[in-house]
């Protein structure tokens, strides 16, 4: 489809895929009803329990699953490309994405450089040195570009893939929970390498992933999937510090806040992160002694680390002691426990305690109580 002048920034899906869709039988069941718009720059996670419809989204934008109603279309800066509307369907050679799949699927009998000339001849695109370079660059994988993929590290073989997908020089970059296959450490490994990805090109990703470790990490924006609707969208910080999503998700219930070093307590070795009319306490570490006041840095506060008091005790071991409002408090009937979203200056809290302390804390809508932050994750 003709490409035409758009001034949003934009990635419009809409699909309604069913059963029927794929065995053809009259009796159907409809598994993904999407309909949103996603920003078409930074990193947007798609998150959500096995199940939820994650990868089925994924594979429809790729147009590697064909749903009946469907709509994909990107506009970002002075251009504009459909790839699927009523009428209208492009296949998935046809359509500028790269896509990184959980295995790193490379050709055995290649070795690493010859995998990503192997995708250069297939780009539609010509490829300069000097983007060869950078992609190599960005990713780290000079020194084993003579190697063969049995001669490299889970998370090596899976920066190839990347650094492949990235060659054909894609509008878009679908990536499948990429590090679903890795351990514990080579996924630390490989998690800055996507930092800085994200960091260096120009190019909107939509990031598949179950762990929410990963999300809060990389994710500017969110789409939380629960069977194959969504559920929540919008901004990361925004979105996690809500208090009504599903009861299964509750585990991962907390915020994220984005703020910048202000002070370093050399004595008690504690740094201090300031939000807008806020700060926290954290202690201080190897990682970030390097970083320079100023620096902007993400932490993860967790409702179960949060407890609340009606006065500010001096008396306790817990540093970070923070006048809030309580704004929302949910309570579900087959769950002993509730969890209260706080305001924070211009930031939000989210307490997870039991019904019994709401009730004997009085708490309501409106009334100001400390919040006392027991533990805080620095996760960028």
């Amino acid at each position: 489809m003709p490409h035409s002048i758009s001034t949003n920034n934009t990635l419009e899906v809409r699909f309604k895929l069913s059963t029927q869709d794929r065995e053809n039988k009259k009796a159907s069941r409809t598994y993904l009803d999407i309909n949103t718009k996603i920003p078409a720059s930074g990193v947007t996670a798609i998150f959500g329990h096995s199940g939820s419809g994650k990868t089925s989204l994924l594979r429809c934008i790729a147009g590697l699953e064909k749903a009946e109603q469907g709509k994909v279309s990107i506009h970002k800066n002075s251009w504009q490309e459909t790839w699927q509307d009523t009428g209208y369907f492009l296949p998935v050679h046809k359509r500028s994405i790269g896509y990184v799949f959980q295995e790193a699927s490379l050709f055995p009998h290649l070795t690493a450089q010859k995998n990503l000339t192997y995708a250069i001849k297939r780009s539609d695109k010509a490829v300069s040195a000097e983007f060869y370079q950078r992609v190599i660059g960005v990713m780290g994988i000079e020194s084993i570009l003579t190697h063969y993929p049995n001669q490299l590290s889970g998370g090596e073989r899976q920066r190839i893939a990347i650094a492949r997908a990235l060659l054909i020089q894609p509008r878009l970059l679908l990536m499948d929970e990429p590090l679903a296959a890795l351990d514990h450490q080579r996924k630390q490994e490989i998690i800055p390498y996507l930092e800085r990805l994200h960091q260096s090109f120009d190019i909107p990703i939509i990031y598949v992933s179950h762990s929410m470790d990963e999300v809060a990490r990389l994710a500017d924006h969110i789409l939380v999937l629960d069977q194959g609707k969504v559920i929540a969208e919008g901004g990361l910080t925004e979105v996690f510090s809500r208090i009504n999503l599903p009861q299964r998700l509750e585990d991962e219930s907390g915020v994220i806040l984005n703020g910048h070093i202000v002070e370093q307590d050399n004595e008690w070795q504690l740094i201090k992160i300031a939000f807008a009319n806020s700060h926290i306490w954290i202690p201080d570490s190897a990682d970030i002694l390097s970083e320079a006041l100023g620096k902007s840095v993400r932490i993860r506060i967790l409702a179960r680390d949060v407890s609340l008091s009606l006065s500010n005790h001096d008396d306790t071991s817990i540093v970070n002691r923070i006048l809030v409002t309580v704004m929302d408090i949910k309570s579900d009937e087959d769950s002993p426990m509730s969890l209260v979203r706080l305001k924070m200056g211009k930031e939000f809290l989210v307490a997870k305690m039991t019904k019994k302390s709401v009730h004997h804390l009085e708490l309501t809508v409106g009334i100001q109580v400390w919040a006392q932050v027991k533990s805080v994750a620095l996760v960028r």
